[in-house]
């Protein structure tokens, strides 16, 4: 697999794989299909913010994505980071999400990131089997905060303190 810097036209690819974690599960809570056009204004605002994004290739194919981004917006919040990460559904269960993280903590500015929060909505075993085979710990559980396909929604956050 190759790992690389996401490009504005890797949007499409990109589009194909999210979208359809938003029509067919509750993985993402947003509830529209993100266009084109709208993804690529989304990743140019991540690089712009100075933080990183990679697409993971598969014979010449986008695979899979992760990018770190602002947790939150105040001030004293600023070493602690989100990361999102999406695999192509056919992708799922082969390694390919290990292989991201791998890339992703060599290439990290731990100088400058404390905590890596990755919220998941629950029950999704594969998530949390990743983030915690990486040393992510659950940190909270916040009960039916989301409503999605005609039922309440859970979404535990894990947490990994880069300085223990």
């Amino acid at each position: 697999m190759k790992i690389r810097k996401v490009t504005l036209e890797d949007a499409r690819r990109i589009c194909e794989i999210y979208n359809y974690y938003i029509e067919n599960t509750a993985v993402t809570f947003e509830t529209t299909p993100v266009p084109e056009t709208e993804m690529k204004g989304r990743i140019n605002e991540i690089i712009d913010s100075g933080f990183p994004y990679y697409v993971g290739e598969i014979e010449g194919k986008v695979a899979g994505y992760y990018y770190i981004h602002k947790w939150n917006g105040r001030c004293a919040y600023s070493s602690t980071k989100e990361v999102t990460i999406y695999l192509d559904k056919d992708y799922i269960g082969k390694g390919l999400g290990s292989t991201l993280y791998e890339h992703l903590f060599q290439n990290l500015d731990k100088e400058n990131t404390h905590v890596l929060i990755a919220g998941i909505c629950i029950p999704n075993e594969g998530s949390v089997k990743l983030h915690e085979k990486f040393g992510f710990k659950q940190a909270s559980l916040m009960k039916e905060i989301g409503w999605k396909f005609d039922q309440w929604r859970d979404v535990g956050h894990w947490l990994l303190n880069l300085n223990n």
